[in-house]
């Protein structure tokens, strides 16, 4: 859900303490919080990971330290990476290997002189065949992301806003509005190029298009985006595929059009487009997303001249999230299968909808090798670099062949960045429930040192969306459903109706009734847990963050199960939130018209219109920077809640988008969720 809040009535409105003195119980009166926060605090996160072309080296970086890279014969070898004068202080991302496999590049915050800036500033390269130092190979001015070698080696291609002082992402704190609105201080990010040897660099892609993701055809001679024209947060959700020459004066055509299609995917979005290896043909993923980079859908090929788009997966009863070419006649792809992530390939041509591919693994956990849902790094071999993280197992590189290594398993693990950490939490269990002719899948958690004779209470997270999952991944320092598992809870993390995992029908089944069929999905999986587990049923909670904020602030004016909530970053009115909104564009796929011409379907799902039925004692938190659930909804909701005597506390964190980005608010987000539960469900 994106949308950019009224930040300058925020900050007339929102002019209080950086934290409102809380009513409910303080973090300290348990002293299992304190030691819950510790332990979530000790995990190295690892960011990103890149296998080289050749399969020889592997990289990957951890948040606040580096880069690392070893030779994937002696993984314990490693080669550390420093840019800055003191380490630990920089944050690099954005790994690239060279065709030749010789050359690693990446973003740095570090700049000529050593020190940090507040946002990306420069491309280095390592020479991996040496012990030498990182080179500065160009210094930017402006936020870059999406680093990728040509397959030439010529160039350094990245999406770039010049000027920008932060990330071009929804989830970052929105500057203040100033000027004219819809204007003034529009971000235009562009396809830009690096000379890899000189490091001159010139814009690609014209100053009339906003562009998002981005593939080069093997011959580096063409280029396939997916663009739109500014304002880029508002218009995601209507971008086209295009393809362009790759010379830096050359028109772009658009080759698929979702606008106007009168396919499946009319008014839906695309993503991840991918140039097959002879180049005639270009695969993407379509259907319903919220949010840009959460992709999933079903897999989509056409010529690379532009043409209909054929879908290869339909009726697929999973959820592909990322993919490459094989071969011309063979896609590979990630996908989320009823809570369980798997690689796949299909053998082309396909288009039935019995072909569901053969499966490489499943696994009961989480992937990525970098931004991308679920993304992986592919060598040429066909050897994959993964980042790996489940309940029980902490983030950790990894690769995975199909061929086994020597002693016989297919995935042999590289790092040992949180081999001495154990989880805090309870056992971690998938399950599965029907409800009205739908199979819904979820997640588990048992409550930290369990006894089947005691009765627990349980707290249902919901996730945010709604078009996401609940996977399984080791938690951080921050919201999320393990720690209430450390303190005692079960915790439900229900992938209901809108959810992927199950199929792109069972995606886009909750269109025009946010809220209503998905919450019969949620208390079903309650029954279901509490049949079969010692729940007990007076102390039964519901939080989640975005969407999930939104589940929470419906979900307690349509029931009284509740006993407690605590919604982060939610809406409450649907009909104000579109008035309040410059990011209108992704409300259309969802609820099939603005709220100009079918009021009634917003009005039906805000949680404000049923207010007097809430009795449930609720803590609402947001950012007052918030760019996609603004905080004027939070108000809404504490403001009526207020007045119907329901026990009720805002807490509005300044300078914090969608995703907060100071430790010690996201911290302190998670001490009052606990607290809260804490006093309400003791």
């Amino acid at each position: 859900m994106k949308i950019r809040p009224l930040a300058a009535l925020a900050t007339l409105l929102f002019a209080l303490p950086a934290f409102a003195q809380t009513q409910a119980a303080a973090p300290a009166d348990n002293p299992l919080i304190p030691q819950i926060i510790h332990s979530l605090q000790q995990v190295r996160n690892v960011r990103e990971t890149q296998i080289s072309p050749d399969g020889n080296f592997i990289a990957w970086a951890v948040s606040d330290e580096g880069i690392d890279y070893a030779p994937l014969s002696e993984p314990a070898e490693v080669r550390h990476i420093n840019t800055c004068q003191k380490p630990g202080d920089q944050h690099d991302s954005s790994l690239a290997w060279s065709p030749d496999s010789k050359t690693l590049a990446f973003f740095s915050d570090c700049s000529a002189d050593g020190k940090t800036s507040s946002h990306h500033t420069a491309i280095f390269t390592q020479d991996a065949t040496t012990t030498a130092a990182p080179h500065l190979l160009t210094q930017l001015n402006g936020y870059a992301e999406d680093l990728e070698y040509s397959p030439s080696g010529k160039l350094l291609s990245f999406l770039y806003v010049e000027g920008a002082t932060r990330a071009s992402g929804a989830e970052a704190p929105e500057p203040s509005p100033s000027g004219v609105i819809g204007v003034e201080h529009v971000d235009i990010q562009r396809l830009t190029a690096a000379d890899s040897s000189s490091g001159q660099i010139a814009n690609i892609s014209p100053a009339s298009l906003y562009l998002y993701e981005y593939s080069w055809s093997p011959n580096s001679n063409h280029l396939a985006y997916i663009a739109a024209p500014p304002p880029g947060q508002d218009n995601w959700w209507t971008a086209k595929l295009y393809t362009q020459d790759a010379d830096f004066n050359a028109k772009p055509k658009v080759v698929f059009d979702p606008n106007t299609t009168s396919g499946p995917l009319h008014g839906l979005q695309i993503a991840l487009p991918r140039f097959s290896p002879d180049g005639s043909q270009i695969a993407f993923i379509g259907g319903l997303m919220s949010d840009q980079g959460v992709t999933g859908g079903d897999i989509y090929i056409l010529p690379s001249t532009g043409g209909n788009a054929k879908d290869v997966t339909p009726g697929l009863p999973t959820t592909p999230t990322w993919l490459r070419w094989k071969s011309n006649s063979e896609i590979q792809f990630t996908e989320i299968a009823s809570g369980a992530v798997r690689l796949n390939h299909l053998e082309l041509p396909a288009g039935t909808s019995n072909d569901e591919g053969t499966i490489d693994f499943t696994l009961p956990e989480t992937i990525r090798a970098g931004g991308s849902l679920m993304s992986l790094s592919f060598a040429n071999n066909g050897t994959a670099a993964m980042i790996r993280s489940s309940f029980n197992q902490p983030p950790e590189v990894w690769t995975w062949s199909s061929e086994p290594n020597p002693a016989g398993n297919n995935f042999t693990r590289i790092t040992q960045l949180n081999s001495q950490l154990r989880p805090s939490w309870g056992l971690a269990q998938p399950l599965g429930w029907t409800n009205e002719n739908f199979h819904i899948d979820g997640w588990l958690l048992y409550p930290a040192n369990y006894d089947p004779a005691k009765k627990y209470p349980l707290i249902v997270y919901v996730h945010g969306g709604p078009a996401y999952a609940n996977l399984a991944h080791w938690p951080s320092a921050s919201f999320g459903p393990a720690p209430f598992s450390a303190m005692g809870y079960f915790v439900l993390m229900p992938n209901p109706r809108g959810s992927y995992g199950e199929g792109e029908k069972f995606t886009q089944a909750n269109r025009k009734d946010f809220g209503y069929g998905d919450l019969r999905d949620i208390l079903a999986g309650v029954d279901a847990v509490a049949k079969n587990h010692p729940v007990d049923p007076n102390r039964v909670g519901i939080t989640g963050w975005s969407y999930g904020g939104f589940m929470t602030m419906f979900a307690i004016t349509q029931t009284h199960r509740f006993k407690a909530a605590v919604a982060g970053a939610g809406i409450s009115n649907w009909l104000s939130y579109y008035g309040e909104n410059s990011i209108d564009q992704w409300m259309i796929p969802f609820f099939g018209a603005s709220v100009y011409d079918d009021p009634a379907v917003y009005a039906k799902s805000s949680a404000i219109n049923y207010i007097k039925n809430a009795k449930t004692p609720t803590l609402i938190v947001v950012g007052d920077r918030d760019g996609e659930c603004p905080a004027p909804q939070s108000f809404e909701l504490w403001h009526g809640l207020r007045a119907m005597h329901v026990p009720t506390e805002l807490v509005v964190y300044p300078d914090e988008g969608h995703g907060f980005h100071k430790s010690a608010d996201r911290i302190n987000v998670l001490e009052r969720a606990l607290g809260w539960f804490n006093q309400y469900m003791p």
